[in-house]
């Protein structure tokens, strides 16, 4: 998902404790751009149509053996960091936080949105 001013918005979708191969302690920080699923349209656009589609969309949610995931994940960023880089780096990332990632002329720059 693109967002105003050519940043990037990317969940923090896994952490992980590395070793590198120095033996420094660290962490692997898998940030992922999530894509929707396009959904469409009915034809022809009545009103029971629309019906069944909500209660397609709430079984969905409810229940995942009923469809298909409505969105998936995009590997966008990995970080390896050793312990005191990602001290450095000033971001303390956590599962499913939200950034806009922003690049521009040699730097990437992490703000959080949730």
């Amino acid at each position: 998902m693109n967002v105003e001013g050519g940043a990037v918005r990317v969940r923090v979708h896994k952490i992980e404790s590395i070793k590198s191969p120095e033996g420094d302690l660290g962490k692997r920080v898998e940030l992922v751009e999530e894509a929707v699923v396009p959904k469409f349209p009915i034809r022809p656009p009545t009103e029971e149509a629309r019906m069944v589609q909500e209660v397609v969309q709430v079984l969905q949610r409810q229940l995942p053996i009923f469809g298909l995931q409505s969105s998936f994940t995009v590997p966008k960023i990995i970080l390896f960091l050793r312990e005191h880089e990602y001290e450095d780096l000033g971001v303390r990332f956590e599962v499913n936080q939200v950034y806009d990632v922003e690049l521009s002329e040699g730097t990437i720059r992490f703000r959080r949105v949730s």
